[in-house]
């Protein structure tokens, strides 16, 4: 078996990278593959938290790289998918506790066993970003239709493809339809444009990515979710599937039908 390591990033912090990642790791176990996900986050760990698995934790990624236990011992099988498992980062440790070549030679043993080797990586691009590039044979970078996100998810593109990562693809989170159709926020043409890479996914911004997080429960179990609908489409799309994107044009109800034939929305009805 040679598995696929990928690195899961971004520029900017708070763009939902962890979750993504928890998502899509959990969504790869379901479609039947074994995965492994590593939060390479050192003294920052929050991919336990966000697939329920923090009181499980006994050992770090930090214990395996300096041989104080063996590498299974450190992985925490899920609560859910008996073929998905974690690595936390060491909580109390620094990012330079962890050399580039010691994750690569890790992610190398991992590739043997695994179908799927997705790291969490750390946002912005200090040591813990080129420990996870170094490891890495793909990139997926994560982003929301911000500004200053955009902004440093270029920086970030740059930084990848310097280091052979080439044509990493795009997760564009948080995406509120309404406010891409009053021209509040940019759409997925115009961050395209701007970063010139192949976008994964679409994920709208949903309450239930919120009460999923806080339950430990990845939302792609809720299937009332439309952002679990969009993580699962995404490995999808990840696993080689030709899937279509969500369509993410705002629902309009009958009574706002009804408010535009009379002309109540500002818009004239006539016959002719």
């Amino acid at each position: 078996m040679t598995g696929r390591t990928i690195v899961i990033t971004s520029g900017k912090g708070g763009v939902g990278k962890t979750t993504a990642t928890a998502n899509l790791g959990t969504g790869l176990a379901m479609r039947g593959h074994k995965v492994v996900v590593i939060d390479t986050d050192i003294g920052l760990r929050n991919l336990d938290v966000i697939m329920g698995l923090e009181n499980r934790i006994v050992y770090d990624l930090v214990n395996v790289i300096e041989g104080k236990c063996k590498m299974h011992q450190a992985m925490i099988r899920d609560k859910h998918q008996l073929e998905l498992f974690l690595i936390p980062a060491a909580q109390t440790r620094d990012k330079d506790s962890i050399e580039p070549e010691q994750l690569r030679e890790l992610c190398e043993k991992l590739e043997n066993e695994f179908d799927y080797v997705l790291m969490d990586c750390p946002a912005g691009i200090e040591g813990g970003f080129k420990n996870a590039i170094a490891a890495a044979k793909e990139a997926i970078l994560v982003t929301t239709p911000e500004v200053s996100a955009i902004r440093d998810a270029d920086r970030v593109i740059g930084l990848l493809e310097a280091s052979e990562l080439h044509r990493p693809k795009l997760i564009i989170n948080r995406i509120d339809a309404n406010m891409v159709k009053h021209g509040d926020m940019m759409n997925k043409d115009d961050i395209v444009e701007l970063l010139s890479v192949e976008v994964l996914g679409l994920v709208p911004a949903d309450e239930h990515t919120i009460t999923a997080a806080n339950r430990g429960i990845p939302v792609v179990y809720d299937k009332k979710a439309p952002s679990g609908s969009a993580f699962l489409r995404i490995a999808a799309r990840v696993d080689g599937d030709d899937v279509p994107f969500m369509d993410l044009e705002p629902r309009i109800s009958i009574m706002d039908r009804v408010k535009g034939l009379v002309g109540l929305n500002g818009m004239a009805y006539s016959h002719a």
